[in-house]
């Protein structure tokens, strides 16, 4: 009987265990003076100690047909687990920005499409990975062929 009062106990904790992911938001979301130029900000979700998370990011382009990457710099917020992007891609072409985290022995990814206003977060998709290759073409061919602008 014990052993079963155990089991349950355990199996209601991994079900309230949040899994490590990334929200996405406006820079004035991130209450941080110093992003209000920032594209977009996110947090990391699920973390429990947000300061040792690992991020990065990369812009992922497509400027006349070529598939283009550029590395970025994500800049942690005054925060922690809050962290903005800069455009410093460039404006030509479709772009979205391929997010990747590491918190413990989880991992969290993510695909933010920016267009001429900002990022849109309808077409945003979020995994509990990183995103594959395959995954962020499909993304730019949507941006491209103008899903969900």
């Amino acid at each position: 009987m014990l052993r079963l009062a155990i089991t349950a106990c355990a199996g209601v904790a991994l079900v309230l265990a949040e899994e490590f992911t990334f929200t996405i938001g406006s820079p004035v979301a991130s209450q941080d003076f110093h992003f209000k130029a920032a594209t977009f900000v996110f947090r990391t979700q699920g973390c429990a100690d947000p300061a040792k998370s690992q991020i990065s990011g990369t812009a992922e382009g497509l400027v006349n047909g070529a598939r283009r990457s550029v590395a970025l710099k994500v800049v942690a917020g005054s925060k922690p687990g809050v962290y903005a992007v800069y455009q410093s891609w460039p404006a030509e072409g479709q772009w979205v920005v391929n997010l990747k985290g590491t918190c413990a022995n989880a991992s969290a990814g993510a695909i933010v499409p920016v267009g001429p206003k900002g990022f849109i977060r309808e077409s945003s998709k979020f995994f509990p990975r990183p995103a594959t290759d395959a995954e962020i073409g499909t993304s730019l061919t949507a941006l491209a062929k103008g899903e969900g602008k």
